[in-house]
């Protein structure tokens, strides 16, 4: 068994050796090339398609074998004669709104803005009147400045007359929250957290242990105002105030901006810095129903043909063939673990 086992490794290391080489010439060459060409896609996916095909498996799993046969033919008739409805004259055929679906998976700097933004101007160049943006949200906030960015890109769906419905289920909080109520609707599952509706701000400051070790640090600047609260210098009660002052002048623009576009609210009740959970976040006028994403498109799908967009950066044959070897690599790992854990049970 050793000895086999030390002719496979030898195999095994040949094989990686020879498919790193052809990797490492590709992606040298490809990398010439990479400049070239678009390097993003946009993925369409019918999610109507989508589902018709797992409830026809689900169907045809729960059926008793004498059936499927039958069921299936039956299916494919309906196909094709879907088909042929879609190729017929289209006046004669029965439109049907499209809900386009996005996604935005929030972080500190919100990060997905700039492709988010890409996304809405291609639907603003196709989307008709009637139509739906649904977009699934979560976070729990960040900078000011980015999701005030992120707010004014689905601004635009609604300033083209678009219906813009945000679906959260599990957080739109803060600069989230900022995010969520430039929807027309905004949907919550039963324990999402809306809210924190304010601003904060923490610095360190390393001033006194500096001065016990006899460093100065010195601090200049132009503009009364132009450093307020500093982590090296000594701060200033004039500092602390012209801060907090900033606070509350970015608390005021978040309040109105919220109040601008959920005008039933009470803003000052609902701008503390709290948060709310599902039922309680419509209780206070943050959302308009309680229901998760997937049962809104689920819901959608009767009337509408939901279309699910998402902007993907396009991988050059360098990087896929990278991953692929990797993949490679880690399998042939795995295999090999899996025949040393083998041995065990043909030992004698």
């Amino acid at each position: 068994m050793s000895e086999w086992l030390s002719h496979y490794g030898m195999f095994l290391l040949q094989v990686l050796t020879l498919v790193a080489g052809v990797g490492l010439v590709v992606a040298l060459v490809s990398r010439r090339r990479s400049g070239a060409g678009e390097r993003t896609q946009l993925l369409l996916e019918d999610l109507n398609e989508r589902y018709r095909k797992r409830h026809r498996r689900v169907r045809l799993e729960g059926m008793a074998s004498a059936h499927r046969k039958g069921a299936m033919k039956a299916y494919r008739r309906e196909d094709k004669q879907r088909l042929k409805a879609a190729k017929g004259d289209e006046h004669e055929a029965v439109s049907q709104p499209n809900v386009w679906v996005l996604e935005f998976q929030g972080d500190l700097r919100a990060s997905a803005t700039t492709r988010l933004g890409e996304e809405i101007s291609a639907l603003l160049g196709a989307a008709e009147q009637g139509d739906e943006v649904v977009l699934q949200l979560e976070s729990a906030g960040g900078l000011v400045h980015a999701y005030g960015l992120a707010s004014a890109q689905l601004d635009r769906l609604r300033h083209a007359g678009l219906t813009l419905t945000v679906c959260v289920d599990k957080v739109a909080a803060s600069g989230g929250y900022m995010m969520a109520c430039c929807a027309n609707r905004i949907q919550v599952a039963p324990f999402a957290v809306l809210g924190s509706i304010g601003v904060v701000a923490q610095l360190p400051n390393v001033n006194r242990l500096l001065k016990r070790h006899d460093i100065d640090v010195e601090i200049m600047t132009a503009g009364r105002y132009k450093r307020t609260l500093t982590v090296f210098g000594e701060n200033t009660e004039e500092g602390r105030e012209k801060f907090s002052e900033n606070l509350e002048n970015t608390h005021h623009l978040f309040k109105t901006f919220v109040a601008e576009r959920r005008p039933g609210v009470d803003i000052e009740a609902v701008s503390t810095g709290e948060i709310w959970y599902g039922s309680q976040a419509i209780d206070n006028g943050l959302a308009d129903q309680i229901g998760t994403c997937e049962g809104y498109l689920l819901e959608r799908m009767k009337t509408a043909r939901v279309i699910k967009v998402k902007l993907e950066s396009r991988r050059s044959f360098g990087e896929r063939l990278g991953v692929a070897v990797s993949h490679g690599v880690e399998r042939a790992v795995e295999r090999t673990l899996e025949a040393l854990d083998a041995t065990r049970w043909l030992r004698r």
